[in-house]
């Protein structure tokens, strides 16, 4: 695996993004890990779930654990939106940027040291949502298709020579992984391996400091810690090598960012790779003063009282409740009984500023509720067109898989002359000449019905005037034998 197969994975799915609800990617174990950190950074704005999985032994072999993996990661990629690049093995779900191979011959040969994992499988499918880094902006799913390959890890060992790390730091090497002891240190005596690092920063390689150590993070506590800092050393702090490493290729390919931000944006939490600026404590409590009930209880009946009041809140518009609820911890993308979340409530009840609260507090605009429809839909079917504006450029689409539902809905608003309705498909980048089960577009029906404003309208949006139905009939063949000659005159 090299830097153009993970950009061949990346491009694959950006291509297939919209056709499917989530991404299973079978891999081979030794390199998984790089791939599951490059992928996260490469996809900005995911809004879908991507599982990298594989096995210890071959999947064609009896004793083979692929096949539990296989399943395990798309069970999970069918049924529930998780926004990330994921791994999923032996009925673990853990984020792809804090994993790292821990055996060569265990069938648990992942391990995410200092997170616990999102998801497990067992009896029941347990998901924690608090665990899940979603995205927090109005913005679509892209794909950064460039790595900077000139980035190397360099090990930190006893009676390491000057000279080794003035040969590694030469160009083109851009960004450097340095694995120091413990908590981040290197021994503070060595003006000569200082003097290297320093030369390094100053011609603008970016150094990372991570830790050899698998579990805990890198610390200026120290002396010998903070004589890296004081070297130009950026703190890499728990993040593992292979997250260390990617972030720095995709950090350093960003060509629109000069030396600070580069070096901002690899202290920053960018994906979830490292604890800092995240805390998935609950701040308070909605049942501190009850006393008489455990804090097993507590946590379920908060987890019954929590959506509700979202989802009341939301009806209402009240944003100030909302942020409360927000100091709490509460999981805007919850749902009811019918799937449905806070973001398909807003959305029906048209509530703009509502629905980009939601969405910049990580509301998806991928879950479907009972009756398979997004927050998307809700908006189209209450007419809502500027939250469908939202709504598409924060990457919602229409489903690709079942376009004839889409035109048989087409039609029904043009038979119904719900002009309205046809300017929200519009706006939600439906093709206004999809046909229904008869291969009927919305102007063959409203040809049909002599609905005039329908046929100008669709007209104005350059509709096929010459499609022809199961029958072979054109909209204007129906607007004659209906005797409709002011809609014929339009066709004609």
């Amino acid at each position: 695996m090299t830097m153009n197969e993970w950009m061949r994975i990346a491009q694959d799915i950006k291509k297939s993004y919209e056709s499917y609800d989530g991404f299973v990617i079978l891999h081979g174990t030794d390199t998984l890990a790089y791939t599951a950190s490059a992928l996260s950074f490469m996809f900005e704005n995911l809004g879908k779930t991507v599982i990298v999985t594989g096995s210890q032994i071959p999947v064609f072999e009896s004793r083979s654990d692929g096949r539990d993996n296989i399943l395990g990661a798309l069970v999970l990629a069918g049924n529930y939106v998780i926004p990330e690049v994921t791994v999923f093995f032996r009925n673990n779900l853990f984020r792809g940027n804090r994993t790292m191979k821990k055996s060569t011959d265990a069938f648990l040969a992942f391990d995410s040291p200092n997170m616990s994992p999102i998801a497990k499988i067992g009896i029941n499918i347990e998901v924690d949502p608090q665990l899940i880094f979603r995205p927090h902006t109005i913005d679509k799913f892209r794909v950064q298709s460039t790595l900077n390959p000139n980035v190397g890890l360099l090990r930190l060992f006893p009676n390491i020579t000057s000279q080794a790390v003035r040969a590694f730091l030469q160009p083109p090497i851009e960004g450097v992984v340095l694995q120091t002891y413990g908590a981040g240190n290197v021994p503070s005596n060595r003006e000569d391996l200082m003097e290297e690092l320093k030369a390094a920063t100053r011609r603008g390689v970016l150094i990372v400091n991570c830790t050899q150590c698998i579990e805990g993070s890198v610390s200026a506590n120290y002396e010998t810690g903070m004589v890296l800092e004081q070297a130009g050393v950026i703190p890499g702090m728990d993040m593992t090598p292979e997250a260390a490493l990617t972030k720095l290729s995709y950090v350093l390919s960003k060509t629109e960012w000069d030396a600070a931000v580069k070096c901002e944006m690899m202290q920053k939490n960018l994906r979830g790779e490292l604890s800092a600026e995240q805390s998935h404590s609950r701040k308070r409590s909605m049942l501190t003063n009850i006393d008489s009930i455990t804090n097993e209880e507590k946590a379920k009946l908060e987890s019954i009282m929590l959506p509700a009041l979202i989802n009341y809140y939301v009806a209402n518009g009240n944003i100030e409740e909302l942020e409360a609820l927000k100091e709490m911890g509460a999981d805007f993308s919850s749902e009811n009984s019918d799937f449905r979340t806070p973001l398909h409530v807003a959305c029906s009840e048209g509530n703009l500023q509502v629905v980009e609260f939601l969405l910049l507090n990580g509301a998806s605009v991928h879950k479907k509720d009972r009756y398979d429809f997004t927050p998307l839909m809700d908006a189209i079917r209450s007419d809502h067109h500027d939250v469908i504006e939202v709504l598409v450029k924060c990457g919602a689409h229409l489903s690709l898989t079942q376009p004839k539902n889409i035109g048989e809905e087409l039609c029904r608003a043009a038979a119904k002359d719900k002009l309205e309705r046809l300017q929200s498909y519009q706006v939600a980048g439906a093709d206004l000449s999809q046909t229904d089960f008869n291969d009927n577009t919305a102007l063959h029906i409203a040809a049909l019905h002599g609905n005039k404003r329908i046929v100008s309208y669709l007209l104005d949006m350059q509709a096929n005037k010459t499609a022809k139905n199961i029958l072979g009939e054109t909209p204007a063949d129906l607007a004659r034998r209906m005797n409709h000659p002011d809609v014929l005159s339009l066709l004609t």
